[in-house]
């Protein structure tokens, strides 16, 4: 037998969310491709390929966060020297379906 979930998500900045369901609260930071969530599991991250369903999730460790914080740091960077080049290398693989 089925059952039904609820789930409702409020956007609190652009990439800041709370999500509310049945079962409680959590909160999530990030966007398309990387997230990291907080509930009652813990810190999360999910890390998928926008536009294909596909993701995958672990909870979060010290390395990780820091790989992350890394990552961002440079394409923050490169962003800074060259804004085209890195909107361009950030979107030539995402799928266009229409």
């Amino acid at each position: 037998m089925g059952y039904f979930r609820f789930r409702k998500t409020i956007s609190i900045l652009p990439g800041v969310r709370i999500n509310l369901s049945k079962t409680g609260v959590s909160g999530s930071l990030g966007g398309h491709g990387a997230t990291v969530n907080v509930g009652k599991n813990g810190e999360q991250v999910t890390l998928g390929i926008p536009g294909t369903g596909l993701s995958y999730r672990t909870p979060l460790s010290t390395t990780l966060f820091i790989g992350l914080i890394l990552i961002a740091v440079l394409v923050g960077v490169a962003y800074l020297v060259s804004p085209t080049t890195v909107k361009a290398l950030l979107h030539w693989w995402q799928p266009h379906w229409f």
